[in-house]
């Protein structure tokens, strides 16, 4: 029993080590302070044996071309901060419109500088990735921004070489109302704004809670169904080498993304 004054001596033991509970593979997520989605819908994905390890930027509510903007300015130290023992493969920038207003390389460029070890990402790189995978050229997209950022994606999307049949948006600027948006509602919206002409709808935005309904929307409309959380996760597991094949979260995540994956990976769907 122990007495004040003594001190203490522990037994030498040799523990038993494993690989840890991330031992296939750790992704970081550089989140938006005012995200309301994006930690649930990547717990939901993950697969057994894959780590998310998130960060936060303290970014404004109010969500403009100007305030997404001011993203880049703490963009290496929030990667510097992201498990930095453990080395994530993948470090990415989770914000589909910041993305679109900085520009991907000069993201990559700041990661890169945070975290050096990892790919940088960003969360449009992954939508870009999605829907090339797919092969979706026409798209109609949903988003909830005000319409002076959806005119900066179209923009982007056209140059990217896809066609934006329609883009409609809610015209919220905070992103607390992005994220108290019902999945309901983002079910009855894609409807609306669905084309028959369209490949593929794409609902925009990684602070939202479109993927609970991708799946209902995707039996209903017959085509893919891309959002922003899905195709930014799915992206990063076949960057760092993960194919696993997973259910209830759309199409996509039954496309290997062959060129996405590290050169000689030998990860197979599990």
């Amino acid at each position: 029993m122990f007495q004040s004054g003594q001190t203490i001596t522990s037994t030498p033991r040799t523990p038993e080590m494993g690989e840890g509970r991330h031992h296939r593979a750790r992704l970081g997520f550089i989140l938006m302070s005012t995200d309301l989605a994006a930690e649930a819908d990547f717990s939901d994905m993950a697969p057994e044996g894959v780590g998310v390890h998130i960060t936060r930027l303290k970014t404004e509510d109010l969500t403009t071309t100007e305030t997404l903007a001011r993203h880049i300015d703490h963009m290496a130290d929030a990667a510097s901060r992201i498990q930095p023992d453990t080395r994530p493969a993948v470090v990415s920038y989770s914000c589909t419109s910041g993305s679109i207003v900085i520009g991907e390389e000069r993201i990559y460029e700041e990661i890169r500088k945070g975290a050096p070890w990892a790919q940088p990402m960003c969360l449009v790189t992954g939508v870009m990735d999605a829907l090339r995978e797919l092969g979706a050229k026409k798209l109609v997209v949903g988003t909830p921004y005000l319409d002076e950022v959806n005119t900066a994606e179209a923009e982007f999307l056209l140059n990217k070489g896809f066609d934006v049949l329609d883009i409609q948006g809610l015209n919220l600027n905070t992103g607390t109302e992005m994220g108290q948006v019902t999945p309901a509602y983002w079910k009855q919206f894609a409807l609306e704004i669905d084309r028959p002409d369209a490949d593929a709808i794409f609902l925009s935005c990684g602070g939202v809670r479109s993927l609970e309904v991708v799946e209902e929307i995707e039996q209903l409309v017959g085509k893919p169904v891309i959002t922003s959380n899905q195709a930014q996760f799915w992206s990063c597991l076949r960057r760092a080498g993960i194919t696993d094949q997973l259910t209830g979260f759309g199409q996509i995540f039954s496309r290997p993304g062959t060129s996405l994956l590290p050169k000689g990976a030998l990860e197979t769907a599990g």
